[in-house]
């Protein structure tokens, strides 16, 4: 039965993709949200209305709501519905209901996460199995970061904060890797780990649990499963870089030539080969589509070019996607005067990885680190400046304000120089400011 779904907080990621599917499975989908956000345009568009704000009379109509995890219970939407007796879903309570009679294939890991479930999605679509999936970013090449198809699987982006992905119902689970993460949400490593163990023990007896050999949370993971198990590896895929950018490799006997550049995109491929190859579909096809695929938003996007410069955006926020995305850009640009600005996020994750933030900028020529991001985090006594005197690094400075971040690189940018803006917060707006004002000439 087709319903009315009201979502709160409908512009972040997770909500705006749920609404997109929702809407295209013929479901009537209305929301708000505090700020205005390109993917509040792109859901008007698709014609479903999004108020600005949050007030009690926007959910008239509404047979049941779906919140964001930063939605708090005094919302006064979610007051007046559960006044009015309407259900109230968090995000994580809702998914699994949409993954029902379909293949589920869910894409876990503290890194990867994005790009492998983009890759899955875009393969499958280019294999004209019309997949249902939901990404934590826009598809390249797509337009879109989610899709109800009419084909009989559904690839799902398996979030671990908040424990979103507990509530999911994978078929076929994948973990990308496994490294200590959100400490805000789980205080130890071990407390990490444990939901990555009962997000495995929710396959069902029939199940697959597919990790990356190479990783050793990953692999270890790979002893709590208790179905088939299937490990992917570097070794034997015989990886070299090509002319696009990016690397060749093999998975049996099939040749995988990918334009979206680094080594970890080899490992993000090779799960996606994995996967293709339990469903029982076309390798070779398979290989052709993934040598077409050109990456999602905010993942080593190319956002502008302007004087012989190069202006990266990655969402890149823990040491490790630092240390691989500064690695891809080294290997795409061998000549180039790499920029890295890094907008640490939270304070708590700051603090946590102090060590590896300061060692994780050593392809980068240099370093401009703002303030912190604090997010959902109060106010603390600590910056970021602190871990920019600890690092080794010949050129690495702290500048606080983004403005003047901008200010700065405007002032020291030459030609044949490549920036990337590390953020998971509001960090992009550098790359729009520097683009400008080199194309003004400032």
């Amino acid at each position: 039965m087709k319903k009315h779904i009201h979502l709160i907080g409908i512009g972040g990621t997770g909500l705006s993709a749920i609404a997109r599917l929702l809407k295209e499975s013929g479901h009537t989908v209305t929301g708000s949200d505090m700020q205005p956000s390109s993917f509040v345009d792109d859901l008007r568009k698709i014609g479903i209305p999004v108020y600005i704000g949050h007030k009690a009379e926007q959910i008239d109509g509404a047979d049941l709501i779906v919140r964001s995890s930063a939605i708090p219970d005094k919302n006064p939407e979610v007051a007046a519905a559960r006044e009015a007796g309407i259900p109230v879903y968090k995000r994580s309570d809702f998914l699994g209901s949409l993954m029902e009679d379909k293949i589920g294939i869910a894409v876990a890991g503290t890194h990867g996460k994005t790009s492998t479930t983009a890759m899955i999605a875009w393969t499958l679509t280019e294999l004209g199995q019309d997949p249902s999936f939901i990404v934590g970013s826009t598809i390249n090449g797509m337009g879109v970061n989610a899709h109800f198809g009419q084909g009989k699987t559904f690839v799902i982006e398996a979030d671990e904060y908040d424990r979103m992905f507990l509530g999911l119902k994978p078929t076929i689970g994948i973990v990308t890797n496994l490294e200590h993460d959100h400490p805000d949400i789980y205080p130890t490593a071990e407390n990490f780990r444990e939901a990555f163990v009962d997000f495995i023990h929710l396959l069902p007896e029939d199940g697959t649990f597919v990790y990356c050999g190479d990783d050793a949370g990953a692999t270890d993971l790979a002893k709590e499963a208790k179905v088939e198990t299937i490990g992917y590896s570097l070794s034997g895929a015989n990886t070299e870089p090509n002319a696009k950018g990016g690397f060749d490799f093999t998975f049996e006997r099939w040749n995988v030539s990918l334009q979206v550049p680094g080594k970890h995109n080899v490992w993000n491929a090779l799960a996606v080969m994995t996967v293709i190859a339990e469903l029982g579909l076309s390798l070779e096809d398979a290989a052709t589509a993934l040598g077409r695929f050109s990456g999602t938003g905010r993942r080593f996007e190319l956002v502008g070019e302007q004087n012989g410069i190069a202006v990266y955006d990655d969402y890149a926020h823990h040491p490790t996607e630092i240390r691989a995305t500064l690695a891809a850009a080294r290997a795409r640009h061998p000549q180039a005067g790499i920029w890295a600005v890094w907008q640490p996020h939270t304070y708590s994750r700051t603090q946590l990885l102090f060590d590896e933030f300061a060692n994780a900028f050593g392809d980068a020529d240099h370093v401009i680190a703002t303030e912190i991001y604090k997010s959902r985090e109060p106010e603390q006594d600590f910056s970021s400046a602190q871990v920019v005197a600890a690092m080794q690094h010949p050129s690495a400075h702290f500048i606080a304000a983004l403005d003047d971040v901008s200010a700065y690189l405007l002032d020291n940018l030459r030609p044949n120089d490549v920036l990337l803006v590390l953020s998971a917060g509001d960090a992009p707006q550098i790359s729009a400011s520097v683009l400008k004002g080199l194309e003004k000439g400032e």
